[in-house]
């Protein structure tokens, strides 16, 4: 097979990914009862040792889970054909709120590249506002029930040097985290990119099984 060079888009994904920063939020109290807890803070605030414990509690995760091995591995094969199954993480500045493994590969002249990132943030606000963000950010999609408690689906085409290249997201909230799912993928032989279907329903197997690691981890613990 003759050796054909990748769009520069897809030449950069090759290289490490930096995972994205997510700004830090101020660490929520959950308390449905504001009002009621301030009034009576000003009086018992010596007598109140285990507040700090009522904001801990509607924290469901301390950690990200390892993202290598959240996806099956025959997951990994139906996705990303070729690919060393293994994946790789990419370096953050912290792995314990912060996790991604990378698959892609070239078979034939099919590529597929596929990411599975956990953030976790300091309260289910901060996640919620960070989910918001991401879905006002990438608008055109449509909400996918029965993931997390929030989850939402969008896929994009894109056109180089008469390449195309569709690439799916999916982004779902659990408690005080994100899983954020991409998955692409391009023809290097016809140009055309994979359908609409078939990279919606790839991102979105993905994220169920990552979802799944996540919350599965959260009930051992």
């Amino acid at each position: 097979m003759r050796s054909l060079p990748l769009p520069l888009t897809l030449s950069a994904r090759l290289a490490p990914v930096a995972v994205l920063a997510v700004s830090a939020w101020a660490l929520s109290s959950g308390s449905s009862t504001p009002a009621a807890e301030n009034k009576a803070g000003q009086d018992n605030a010596s007598q109140s040792p285990t507040a700090p414990a009522t904001a801990a509690a509607s924290k469901a995760y301390d950690a990200a889970p390892a993202p290598c091995t959240s996806v099956p591995v025959k997951t990994v094969k139906s996705l990303v054909p070729g690919a060393k199954t293994a994946g790789k993480e990419i370096a953050s500045t912290d792995s314990k709120v912060r996790r991604t493994c990378s698959w892609n590969a070239l078979k034939g002249y099919d590529y597929r590249w596929l990411d599975v990132s956990f953030e976790v943030m300091d309260s289910e606000e901060a996640a919620e506002k960070s989910y918001k963000q991401r879905v006002s950010n990438d608008s055109g999609g449509g909400d996918v029930p029965g993931l997390g408690d929030a989850g939402y689906s969008v896929v994009n085409l894109t056109t180089q040097d008469k390449q195309q290249t569709r690439e799916g997201m999916v982004v779902v909230r659990s408690s005080n985290a994100l899983v954020v799912i991409t998955y692409n993928g391009s023809d290097f032989e016809s140009k055309k990119a994979p359908s609409t279907d078939e990279i919606n329903k790839g991102a979105i197997k993905a994220a169920k099984d990552a979802v799944a690691t996540l919350e599965d981890g959260q009930k051992k613990g």
